[in-house]
C-alpha cells in the first residue's frame, strides 16, 4: 500500500463516493484524498493553507489560483497540477472541478460526479465579500461536505467596511500619540486582506516576511496593494511612532518586548465576536474579521448546494445538525476539535 492509501472497503457497508479516514477524505473510485492530513499518493488541495496542504504526497491537484501559493508551502520541486476553475479532470472515472470557495487567494470547493452522483467538499469558505479572493459560487450537489468553523448562531460578522473604517481610525489616533500599530493577521489569506484595506491610509506598513512572500500570486491575479517595505531592523528605525506593522500571530517580534510602552496591538479574528478566555492571551481586542463564514454564510451556503444529505466537519455541527434535521435534511456530523485560522 503507497503512501498512506485508502484501506479497503467493507463490502456490506453501503456505496459512499467519500469516506472519512484517519488520512482524511478518501474517494476509493478515484482513489485519491481531499486535503490528506499524511502524506498519499494522490492528494486533490483546497487552499493552500498549512492545515489543508501538508507535504509528503507524490501528486498535487489544485485550482490554478492556488497553484504558486501551493509551490510556496510545499516547494517547487513537487508534482503540482493545475487546473481552471470549472474544468474537469477525469480520476478514474469520476469527473473532479474546482469551483471558487471565497475562503482565500485559489480557494476551492471540490466537486465530485461518478455515475449521476454529484458531492461537494467545500473546503474552508465564506460568502462575505472580498476582494483579494474569488468569491464563493454555489455548487448544487446530492451531498455537500461543509465546514462549520463558525457553526453557532451567536456567529455573524459585522459589514467588514466598518470593521476596516475602525482600524485606519486606530491607527490614526495611536500615529498621534506617537505610538506604533501591530495588527496581527495570518500571513495567507488575513494579512493580504488587511494590506488591501488600508489603500487610502497614510503612513508607512511594515510586512513581515512571511506575509510578503505571498503577495506576488495576488498581484498576478490582479490585487492591488498600498506602498509597503519589509519588517526588518532599518524599516523600523526609520517609522517609529508612526507605522502599521502587519504580522502573524506566531511571528514572535522582539522589538515589542524591548520597548512595549511604545506600540499598540489589536488582532483581527472571528473568535473575537465572542471573548474565550482561552483564547483572549493569544488574540487581543480587535476586529472582528474572518475567512470563514459565520451563522447566516453556512445557512445560506448549504441550503444553495440543495443537497439532501449535509456531512459537517471542522467544527461542533451540533446546532446546524439540529436545525437541518428540522428541515428534514441527512446529516452527517463529524466532531472535530481542529483550531483553525479564523
Amino acid at each position: 500500500m503507497l503512501h498512506g492509501q485508502g484501506p479497503d472497503r467493507d463490502p456490506e457497508a453501503p456505496f459512499m463516493l467519500i469516506r472519512r479516514q484517519p488520512q482524511g477524505l478518501y474517494c476509493e473510485v478515484g482513489d485519491f484524498f481531499i486535503d490528506p492530513s499524511k502524506g498519499v499518493d494522490r492528494a486533490v488541495i483546497t487552499h493552500a493553507h498549512a492545515d489543508h496542504a501538508r507535504r509528503g504526497s507524490r501528486h498535487y491537484l489544485c485550482a490554478t489560483p492556488c497553484e504558486a501559493l501551493l509551490k510556496i508551502r510545499l516547494g517547487k520541486t513537487k508534482t503540482i497540477e493545475s487546473i481552471p476553475y470549472g474544468e474537469k479532470r477525469n480520476i478514474h472515472g469520476v469527473e473532479v472541478s474546482f469551483h471558487p470557495a471565497g475562503h482565500i487567494l485559489g480557494s476551492s470547493q471540490v466537486r465530485l460526479e461518478y455515475k449521476g452522483e454529484i458531492w461537494v467538499v467545500s473546503g474552508d469558505y465564506k460568502l462575505q465579500k472580498d476582494p483579494t479572493c474569488t468569491p464563493f459560487e454555489p455548487v448544487q450537489s446530492h451531498h455537500f461536505i461543509s465546514e462549520c468553523t463558525f457553526g453557532a448562531p451567536i456567529y455573524q460578522w459585522p459589514d467588514p467596511q466598518g470593521q476596516w473604517d475602525r482600524l485606519k481610525r486606530w491607527w490614526h489616533r495611536n500615529q498621534q500619540a506617537g505610538l506604533n500599530s501591530l495588527i496581527r493577521g495570518y500571513s495567507l489569506g488575513k494579512a493580504q486582506r488587511i494590506l488591501h484595506a488600508c489603500q487610502e491610509s497614510s503612513g508607512p506598513i511594515l510586512l513581515h516576511p512571511s506575509v510578503v512572500e505571498f503577495l506576488p500570486s495576488y498581484q498576478a491575479e490582479g490585487v492591488s496593494f498600498p506602498p509597503f517595505q519589509t519588517l526588518s531592523e532599518t524599516s523600523l528605525k526609520a517609522h517609529d511612532g508612526k507605522m502599521l506593522v502587519i504580522a502573524p500571530p506566531s511571528a514572535r517580534l522582539s522589538f515589542i518586548s524591548k520597548r512595549p510602552s511604545s506600540w499598540e496591538m489589536i488582532g483581527a479574528s472571528g473568535w473575537l465576536m465572542v471573548t474565550h478566555p482561552h483564547r483572549k492571551k493569544h488574540q487581543p481586542t480587535g476586529l472582528v474579521i474572518s475567512d470563514h463564514a459565520d451563522w447566516p454564510g453556512l445557512l445560506e451556503a448549504i441550503k444553495a448546494s440543495q443537497a439532501h444529505t449535509i456531512h459537517l466537519v471542522h467544527g461542533n455541527g451540533n446546532w446546524l445538525a439540529q436545525l437541518l434535521l428540522k428541515e428534514g435534511k441527512q446529516v452527517v456530523c463529524h466532531q472535530t476539535s481542529s483550531q483553525k485560522v479564523a
